[in-house]
């Protein structure tokens, strides 16, 4: 094994001394040596570095115990800004986050029927608005992208929605914006946003699983995220879990996909307005064509029992998904997200109905199967959480 270099040994320390930081509201540089095992001189130098590029600030007077008052530190949480952006749906979503996850600009833009270069226009377009909206650094672009991503390398291999093959996203954005840019899977992304801002914050094990126009899920495993051998764990979205179902865009029959995802849904619903004519969701649109998933959930909340047992069935085909997650990975923590978690209880009643005879008992009773208090932004807090690890090391 090689020796650090001198360079690499202070890199290290220094994400050690921010990642302390950060972790605590307000610490004293003798508390970060304490915490890190550094000297103290290293502390004071590279608190001193840190200061200087306005990373981190001396917020006032700790209690004495004894001696001089320590000086306190902290890391600003508009010290720098990230670009988290979520292209998972069906509009292109981004906001500018700070350093602690709040949201200081929004901005989305449809896609329509757009796919290949027309798709990656619409990105470059979010990216510029969102961009003209910072004042102050920026740490830089994350992106969430649905399909296979090779997140090393940041290249999108396949995403079937967008036409979408072997695209070098990260590259391709790095030298537009010429700022550090991070590409992963959506649904990764969505498990690092939660773990890093939702309300599970420091659990070690989270499974989360996002359900929208596709399916997937993302593990966190020991406080890292799991990527897979090849950057495509959790494509549950593609396990065939009907016989003899319908075709799948991924070109096989039965898949979760076809029986769950929110596209299925709007297809039912769409199917459903058009054969009668009195069907509650006829009084929401003027067409077919214009139900969306939040019509349906407007129909569902004024009392659409057809629509309701769809989503219920829905709920049926994820519980027997989530019983396989739990026999396999034991995480005592699954998080329902994505556009489908907006159906709140009888999407979770109908998972945990399904998951309870599917799975060990003793296995189940110690799950928790809950929906993302994040919401929608979860997919944006995690592609900026990768911005957050890979420059400051911070989680």
């Amino acid at each position: 094994m090689k020796k650090a270099t001198r360079e690499q040994t202070r890199s290290h320390n220094k994400r050690l001394i921010l990642r302390t930081i950060y972790q605590q509201s307000e610490i004293s540089r003798a508390d970060i040596a304490r915490a890190t095992g550094l000297t103290r001189t290293t502390v004071s130098h590279i608190v001193a570095e840190l200061l200087d590029e306005g990373l981190v600030e001396e917020t006032g007077l700790g209690p004495s115990i004894g001696g001089k008052p320590p000086v306190l530190l902290n890391l600003p949480a508009q010290a720098r800004f990230m670009i988290g952006i979520d292209l998972a749906d069906s509009e292109f979503r981004g906001g500018v986050i700070d350093l602690r996850g709040q949201f200081l600009h929004r901005a989305a833009v449809p896609i329509h029927d757009c796919n290949g270069q027309e798709a990656l226009d619409l990105v470059y377009d979010l990216i510029d608005s969102l961009l003209d909206q910072v004042d102050g650094p920026v740490l830089g672009i994350g992106a969430g992208a649905p399909g296979l991503i090779d997140a090393k390398a940041g290249i999108v291999r396949q995403a079937v929605n967008l036409d979408w093959k072997n695209l070098p996203l990260r590259d391709l954005l790095q030298t537009r914006f010429t700022i550090p840019v991070r590409v992963g899977n959506d649904s990764h992304c969505a498990a690092l946003g939660q773990f890093t801002f939702g309300q599970d914050q420091g659990l070690s094990n989270l499974t989360v699983v996002k359900v929208g126009r596709g399916i997937s899920a993302g593990f966190v495993l020991n406080g890292r995220l799991h990527h897979g051998d090849n950057s495509a764990a959790g494509e549950i979205g593609h396990i065939r879990t009907v016989e003899d179902g319908i075709l799948c865009r991924c070109g096989h029959y039965g898949c979760l996909e076809t029986v769950a995802s929110t596209r299925y849904l709007v297809e039912c619903a769409q199917e459903i307005a058009r054969n009668n004519q009195e069907a509650l969701i006829n009084d929401l649109v003027e067409s077919p064509e214009q139900i969306t998933t939040t019509t349906i959930l407007h129909a569902v909340e004024a009392g659409d029992t057809e629509l309701l047992n769809l989503v219920i069935e829905a709920g049926h085909h994820l519980g027997i998904a989530v019983a396989h997650l739990v026999g396999v990975l034991n995480i005592n923590k699954i998080i329902i997200a994505g556009s489908m978690a907006r159906f709140g209880q009888p999407l979770l009643e109908a998972i945990n109905q399904a998951l309870f005879p599917r799975a060990m008992e003793q296995l189940v009773a110690e799950t928790q199967v809950e929906l993302s208090d994040l919401g929608q932004d979860i997919v944006m807090l995690g592609a900026a959480s990768l911005i957050l690890n890979s420059e400051l090391g911070v989680i």
